[in-house]
């Protein structure tokens, strides 16, 4: 399959990293700085949106806080005046990301396409062109900073490992279109990486894992736990050096027992669809913010800019790498810090914390009497792709009975309660759980934190 590789773009971009890297703070400012200007350049050019959403008069040097923030919901009601090719055509690019056999392939041959979750009630879909491309690859090959540094410096590109992606697979999400592409542009290590699934059941993903026998695992938080209980329990039998987690937040005590019953080397990131690696973790536990490409504004809840060293309400996104769909002062709904202080590692890059998808596990019982989790990941997933509903809010009431709050309201209400209740009943059973119920609750407000993201699903207490 062909895809996206400009090597000459990938080449710039990875020497000026190199540069970045070995420099002070200021030489990342000064980067940050740059390449703000060209974007708000292009968007002024290019962008129909910002022109009529930006104040009379703004100008490629105008100063980032000057201008109004934007939401995903305003960006995708807009798409055709958004993004900056006019052959960019919405209704198009959902028909392409509804087809999961092209996961991966270039739309109209020069772009890379992926859709968003809806954490927050709005699905999103973004278009990378091969010069953003360049820039996420570089970030991910030099940025990653891998414990074994010496092991990396003479395989950069893991061609001796065994590596292990454990997500979602049945839609065009950023973390496995980027895997497939990976694997397209690089045949020999497609035969040492492979894809599963988490919506398989627990005991089919063990098997295969243990049959294949990863030494590089990258996988979401809850799921990792999970397989830590299985290893634990001496049914998963895999001895991973490095285990790669993203997606949601990774607790102090979630991380050590991974990495006591996984036995590899536990390492953090923070992405999103807006924009792919923001930040990896370097050997001293903190989160690096990869400043010289995308700017982070901490808010609170006005939207007002909150100092160094408190916690958000929320933070807004500007992304530096892509003209092609740009994104100023997003608002994303994660609540970070940003840190002023320094890391011991010494990186010129600043350090934060963030507090992202705190989703939980649902430990249901099942037929044998054995009780059967369902992977918070996987059951948005099936809600999503498979009954079309990205705002719900799922709260586990015993071991057998959900409970399902939609927004929606009479008939589409309805329509949409019974899309969920089969979707969800069905991968239960699939997962070996008993007798499930799902009670469904119509026209409710969801529950949501300060910051607009809610917690979809919700496990049961335990007394």
């Amino acid at each position: 399959m062909h895809t996206l590789l400009d090597l000459v773009s990938l080449s710039a971009v990875a020497l000026d990293l190199l540069v970045a890297q070995q420099g002070p703070p200021q030489g990342i400012a000064a980067r940050q700085r740059r390449r703000l200007q060209r974007l708000l350049d292009a968007a002024l050019r290019g962008s129909r949106f910002y022109r009529n959403h930006w104040p009379a008069g703004t100008r490629a040097d105008t100063p980032l806080a000057a201008l109004p923030m934007v939401t995903r919901g305003q960006l995708m009601a807009r798409f055709a005046d958004w993004v900056t090719d006019p052959q960019l055509e919405l209704e198009a690019l959902r028909a392409f990301t509804a087809d999961p056999q092209r996961i991966a392939e270039p739309w109209l041959g020069r772009y890379l396409v992926w859709e968003s979750s809806g954490t927050s009630g709005e699905p999103g879909i973004f278009v990378q062109d091969a010069q953003t491309m360049a820039v996420y690859d570089a970030l991910e090959a030099l940025r990653r900073a891998p414990p074994q540094a010496l092991r990396r410096w003479f395989d950069p590109w893991y061609l001796s490992e065994r590596s292990a992606f454990v997500g979602a697979t049945s839609g065009h999400f950023a973390s496995y279109v980027s895997f497939r592409r990976l694997c397209a542009l690089n045949p020999w290590l497609a035969a040492t990486m492979r894809s599963f699934s988490i919506q398989q059941p627990v005991d089919e993903l063990v098997r295969a894992l243990n049959d294949f026998a990863p030494t590089v695992l990258a996988t979401y938080p809850t799921v990792a736990s999970v397989l830590a209980d299985e290893a634990a329990q001496g049914r998963l039998r895999i001895a991973p050096r490095e285990i790669w987690l993203g997606g949601e937040t990774l607790g102090a005590a979630a991380r050590a027992h991974i990495s006591a019953a996984l036995g590899g080397v536990v390492r953090s990131s923070y992405g999103a669809s807006e924009f792919l690696s923001m930040a990896w973790e370097c050997a001293h536990g903190q989160l690096h913010l990869n400043a010289d490409w995308v700017i982070l504004e901490p808010v609170d809840e006005l939207f007002r800019p909150v100092p160094a060293g408190q916690p958000s309400c929320s933070v807004l996104l500007t992304n530096l790498a892509n003209h092609v769909q740009p994104l100023v002062r997003c608002d994303l709904g994660d609540q970070v810090t940003l840190h002023a202080e320094p890391c011991a590692c010494g990186s010129p890059l600043p350090a934060l914390t963030v507090q992202g998808r705190q989703d939980e596990p649902l430990v249901m019982a099942g037929r044998d009497g054995r009780p059967v989790t369902l992977l918070p990941m996987a059951v948005s997933t099936v809600l999503e792709e498979e009954a079309g509903v990205f705002d719900f809010h799922l709260r586990q009431l015993d071991a057998h009975t959900l409970v399902l709050r939609l927004g929606l309201q009479g008939a589409d209400g309805q329509a949409a309660m019974e899309r969920c209740r089969a979707a969800l009943k069905a991968y239960a059973a699939a997962q070996g759980v008993e007798r499930l119920c799902v009670r469904g609750e119509l026209g409710q407000a969801m529950p949501r934190g300060r910051s607009g993201k809610a917690c979809r699903i919700v496990a049961r207490a335990m007394p």
